[in-house]
């Protein structure tokens, strides 16, 4: 392709680089999925049919792929939905993350000639697509800032936070004006927590959760062309954003994340400015979009169980425990992946090297042979933690103690406070891998 191009002016070089990244990475393979979909197989459901879904509608779905056994074979991938089956994939050492890399020779050259130079959190250096030293490296400069002590020192902030939000809620209350609690409360506190950790100066908090927002379909496979560019646009934005922000940071050091990253270390050796892009703009985007996710769904699920609700507020039940059955009965991430590196077994049943494993976490949540009558919320699950909402293994998610931390704070204080009605009008996020609300429209009164 080198030789051609070089006949060819560079602009349209360029112009032409996103709509071959686009046809090879998401209009060809949708067109497969929708085909596959379109005879049941459930990879080619879950990413054409899914999109929207609330955890109910969602359940017969996911009960599908459980009753073909642990391993269900499909037209394009291998799935799991079965609890200790996809336990026993993403823990095990025979399976890295990434896909397969057996695509022809020309399509493989077609996509590095295309490829963008903005790093996606799907594409190396990231935390989510690297496996062995450089994956322990990197993680190892940032998991301090997320152990259980350092979390429970930001107890108080979040709390501070949550009250600050909520006092403001509570004057529109009174006012009698219906508020958006995904962007006046789930989306705030978690990115003004995370903001504040990583040393992000309040003036760009709106940014960042706009861009966050928009680089959230980048997780899925077989987007049309407007979300690609929407998708693609808001990364490099980001991406700008990170390299103006980070230079701040060299130039005037603080004591955020961000800060102890330039200057972090590891047996000598540091981050490249590849990999500290990478890392920080995954820990700045992770760190606040699966909790805007839980806690919609929390706040949707506990209003539309008012026993429970009551049963949380009395201390009969635990804020905690309500959040990890959030977690599991509607998690955040609806799946991940992973590629067998050898000839293995999993649950008994031969898997060949290169074989891509889908492991449908949100299936995995509801397996009866782990959880009772699973298709019930029901804060009172003695084993609700069980879950695989975080994954599992050396990709365990790095902020999820900071998730459950702000999540119980979050909705102890915004219950504690209100009385809640939810109004129509609530919307879905438009994404598939990433589920949670992008509005959710209510009506307020103060308690007390």
């Amino acid at each position: 392709m080198s030789t051609l191009t070089t006949r060819i002016p560079r602009r349209l070089v360029e112009h032409a680089k996103p709509g071959v990244r686009w046809s090879l990475q998401h209009a060809i393979p949708r067109r497969a999925l929708v085909r596959v979909a379109s005879q049941g197989d459930p990879q080619g459901v879950l990413s054409t049919e899914t999109t929207g879904l609330l955890a109910e509608e969602l359940a017969p779905i996911l009960a599908r792929i459980r009753s073909g056994g642990a391993i269900v074979g499909g037209k394009l991938s291998t799935l799991t939905g079965e609890h200790d089956a996809v336990n026993e994939v993403l823990t095990s050492n025979d399976f890295r993350t990434g896909f397969p890399g057996d695509t022809s020779r020309a399509v493989r050259g077609a996509l590095t000639w295309a490829a963008s130079t903005t790093i996606g959190p799907l594409e190396p250096p990231s935390l989510l697509a690297t496996d062995g030293p450089t994956h322990t490296r990197n993680r190892k400069l940032v998991t301090r800032v997320f152990t259980a002590r350092a979390v429970e020192a930001l107890r108080e902030r979040t709390e501070q936070v949550a009250t600050e939000l909520l006092d403001d809620l509570e004057a529109d209350a009174r006012a009698g004006h219906d508020v958006d609690l995904v962007a006046r409360y789930c989306e705030q506190l978690p990115v003004t927590v995370i903001a504040e950790i990583l040393g992000v100066p309040e003036s760009e908090y709106e940014t960042v959760l706009r861009l966050g927002g928009h680089a959230a379909s980048s997780l899925d496979l077989g987007l049309d062309w407007a979300t690609f560019r929407r998708t693609e646009s808001a990364l490099d934005e980001f991406d700008a954003w990170l390299e103006t922000h980070l230079a701040a940071k060299r130039a005037q050091p603080g004591d955020g994340l961000f800060s102890a990253l330039i200057q972090a270390q590891d047996d000598g050796v540091g981050l490249s400015d590849r990999e500290l892009k990478s890392v920080a703009g995954l820990v700045l985007a992770a760190g606040f979009e699966t909790t805007v996710n839980l806690l919609g769904n929390a706040i949707r699920l506990i209003v539309g169980h008012p026993e429970q609700l009551a049963a949380l507020r009395s201390g009969e039940a635990s804020w905690l425990n309500a959040v990890e059955e959030t977690l599991r009965f509607d998690p955040p991430v609806l799946l991940t992946a992973r590629t067998a590196t050898c000839d293995t077994r999993v649950a008994d049943v031969d898997v060949a090297a290169g074989t891509l494993v889908v492991t449908v976490l949100a299936a995995a949540n509801r397996d009866p042979k782990i959880f009772d009558d699973p298709d019930a919320f029901d804060v009172h699950r003695e084993n609700a933690r069980e879950h695989l909402a975080f994954s599992a293994g050396r990709h365990f998610c790095l902020g999820a103690a900071l998730s459950r931390m702000e999540s119980e704070v979050a909705l102890r204080a915004f219950f504690d406070r209100f009385d809640v009605e939810l109004l129509p009008g609530a919307t879905r996020r438009p994404t598939r891998i990433l589920r949670g609300y992008a509005t959710l429209p209510a009506r307020l009164a103060a308690r007390g």
